[in-house]
This record gives C-alpha cells, sequence and structure tokens, in this order.
C-alpha cells in the first residue's frame, strides 16, 4: 500500500489514527514529525470502497496509535468504524482507544495549515463546501473560522437555505433554485419571465412548496456548494445532475470563456449578535434581471463568481479588523473551482493578506485525515 507522506511542523504528542471523511475518503496515521496518507476511497457507502478503508484503517492500527479522530457526522462509515473501536483494548495494559470527534470544516482548515507549514497560531479560515456537519447539529457548507488546531470560532457563514428532499436537492439542484426564488419572490416567483421558471413542472413545484412550507424533509444548510449549484440551474436551465457538482462545474467553464467587463453582484452582510450572515438573496434578484435583459450568460457566469470572491475579501477584512489576523486559509472542495480560487487569491492579495491554499493535497474531504489528526493532537 502506497502512502503520501506529509512532514509537519510539530511533534505529535501521542500517535493518532484519523479516519477521514464520507466522500473521497483518505484515512491518516501521524506520528513523531510525519503523517501518512492512505489513498482515496471515493465512496464508503459503496463496499469495494468500505472494505479498501477498513483495510488501510487495520494496516494502521498495527502501529498501536492512541488516539482515534473522526467526523462528527454519526452516519459516516468511518464514524461507525471509530466507534466500534471504542471497546477495543488498544495497548497490552487494556486501555482503550481516546476517541477524538472532529468538525469537519474545522479539519479541512487544519489540514491545510499543517500543509503550509503553519504551527498553532490563530487565522482566519474560510472552508467552502456541500455539506459537514456543525456543532449545532445543522448542515455547514460556507464557513468562516477564527481557528488554531485546538479551537474554532464560527464569526460568519452563509444564509441558511433550506435542502428540499434532503439529498435529493444534491442530484436535483433545480429545488435549491426554486426555494431561492420562492424566497426572493413569492407567490410571483412563477410570474418570472425566464427560461428556468418557464421550464418548472408546476405540479413537482407545488409538492415542493408544501414541503418548503412545512419543514418536512428539508433540512436547512449553510453551503456554498449548494449555492453553486443553485445559480448554475438558474443560469444554465438545467434541473438535475448526474453527480453532485456537476452543474457547478459547468458554470466555471462557462464564466471561464467570458471576455467581456464584469462587475459583481450586490449581497448583503448582516450582523447577528456575534456572526455575519451573508445573504445572498440580491444575487437571485439581479441575476434574473440579467437574464430578463438577455445578457451574455458567461457574464452572468463570472459576475456569479466575482462576487462570491468579493464575499471572501469583505468578510475577511471584517475578521482581520476585529481580531488582528491576517493570515487567511482557504480550503473545501468549492476552491477545486480555479476560476473562484484564482478571483479570491487576487483580491484578498489586494489587501495585502498573507494566503494559504492546498499545494500537494486536494482541497477537497481528501485532506479532511489530515486535519482531524493534527487538530486531535492538539487536543490530546
Amino acid at each position: 500500500m502506497e502512502f503520501k507522506k506529509i512532514k509537519l511542523p510539530f511533534k505529535i504528542k501521542k500517535p493518532v489514527l484519523a479516519l477521514g471523511s464520507q466522500s473521497k475518503n483518505t484515512v491518516c496515521f501521524a506520528k513523531d514529525n510525519l503523517a501518512l496518507l492512505s489513498p482515496i476511497h471515493p465512496d464508503l457507502n459503496t463496499p469495494a470502497d468500505l472494505l479498501s478503508f477498513e483495510k488501510a484503517a487495520k494496516y494502521f492500527l498495527k502501529k498501536r496509535p492512541k488516539v482515534v479522530a473522526f467526523d462528527l457526522h454519526p452516519e459516516y462509515q468511518s464514524t461507525k468504524y471509530a466507534q466500534r473501536l471504542s471497546a477495543i483494548p488498544c495497548l497490552p495494559a487494556g486501555r482503550s482507544y481516546q476517541l477524538s470527534a472532529i468538525q469537519h470544516h474545522h479539519a479541512h482548515i487544519a489540514s491545510c495549515m499543517a500543509e503550509n507549514g503553519l504551527k498553532n497560531q490563530k487565522v482566519i479560515g474560510v472552508a467552502f463546501d456541500g455539506t459537514g456537519l456543525g456543532t449545532d447539529n445543522t448542515l455547514w457548507g460556507a464557513e468562516f473560522f477564527i481557528c488554531n488546531y485546538n479551537i474554532f470560532q464560527r464569526k460568519a457563514h452563509l444564509k441558511e437555505i433550506p435542502l428540499l428532499g434532503g439529498e435529493k436537492a444534491i442530484l436535483e439542484p433545480w429545488r435549491l433554485t426554486a426555494a431561492w426564488l420562492f424566497m426572493l419572490y413569492k407567490e410571483e416567483f412563477l410570474n418570472q419571465e425566464v427560461g428556468f421558471v418557464k421550464k418548472i413542472d408546476q405540479e413537482k413545484w407545488r409538492l415542493l412548496k408544501k414541503m418548503y412550507l412545512s419543514g418536512l424533509n428539508s433540512p436547512l444548510a449553510s453551503s456554498m456548494g449548494r449555492l453553486f449549484d443553485a445559480a448554475a440551474s438558474l443560469i444554465l436551465e438545467k434541473f438535475n445532475a448526474h453527480f453532485e457538482a456537476k452543474l457547478a462545474m459547468e458554470l466555471e467553464k462557462l464564466a471561464t470563456s467570458c471576455k467581456l467587463q464584469a462587475a459583481s453582484y450586490k449581497f448583503k452582510i448582516i450582523k447577528n449578535k456575534d456572526r455575519y450572515i451573508l445573504d445572498p438573496i440580491l444575487i437571485f434578484k439581479e441575476i434574473v434581471a440579467d437574464l430578463k435583459a438577455r445578457e451574455p450568460k458567461e457574464k452572468i457566469a463570472y459576475q456569479f463568481h466575482l462576487t462570491v470572491a468579493q464575499m471572501i475579501q469583505k468578510i475577511c477584512l471584517i475578521l482581520r479588523k476585529e481580531n488582528k489576523i491576517k493570515e487567511v486559509i482557504l480550503s473545501g472542495g468549492v476552491f477545486q473551482n480555479k476560476l473562484l480560487l484564482n478571483l479570491s487569491l487576487d483580491l484578498l492579495n489586494r489587501e495585502d493578506f498573507i494566503i494559504y491554499a492546498h499545494r500537494d493535497l486536494a482541497c477537497n474531504d481528501s485532506g479532511i485525515s489530515l486535519g482531524q489528526a493534527v487538530i486531535a493532537n492538539s487536543r490530546s
């Protein structure tokens, strides 16, 4: 079995086995100042991938870890595996493994910190992905933290949207678009003269509307991945995706082809006690207006990307002023979008931030296990 080696900027106190996420899973073993990452197991709901995951975990268990780190989500196969380990003796003396549950987005930021050789200073962490379970038992996915390896504070996030039908919204992104447009226009939603609305099956929408109003099977999610899905469905007039983020990838490709001068859309930043909420409702209002005006779709797509990059810039400026921190970490699967990453780097560089992104590891969930390992080490 071949492993990716990551040299750590500190020494591990106790050997750690970190079991990673549910999709794009890797298993990590950290000891001394070295972390070893297994090959990627794409989906632990697939029997073959689960078997490969268990094989990697058993290999590292022979190295006698004292700490086992895992994701907060109770339904992840990697989490269930960790829970099963709790009754197995770790050492001849009969001590059990020390279990450490790690929040998904904190692990994203910590993996990028470790890969870039940061020790334990506080940073501004920007974690954008599909979804991960938050400490409040809701779904997170567009998060701004002040954190180090040991702790994190959730300082800002995207406004939550109900995922109508739960996970069905991932492969039917039109559900997300419909939710945002209904939130914006209420009963006037279906009167909007744009291609997306004209193509809606009104019987299906009636069922989704009942779901929206009742909250039935509609968990709230502050997900940047799902915001990209919703914008892509509206702009491209496509309702379904064969795999997660497919429409978002198409939107990036379209935006990259834009040769026109473009400005960003408007959005709101709302202060709510000790936290900032990014409200993108005005983005949808302006996209609808541009579609009605028959603006080039590549320009609309580019302006959406630029707007998300400006969200990052503006929140980071607020957090720097409040916390006197200028180091910014960018992680999470949404940053596989090279256009968004480059726009964000450009805007942050203009404000003299010190920015860290992934170099050798992917920014998606394949780096989660490394983040889990270094956080668990800091807390042990």
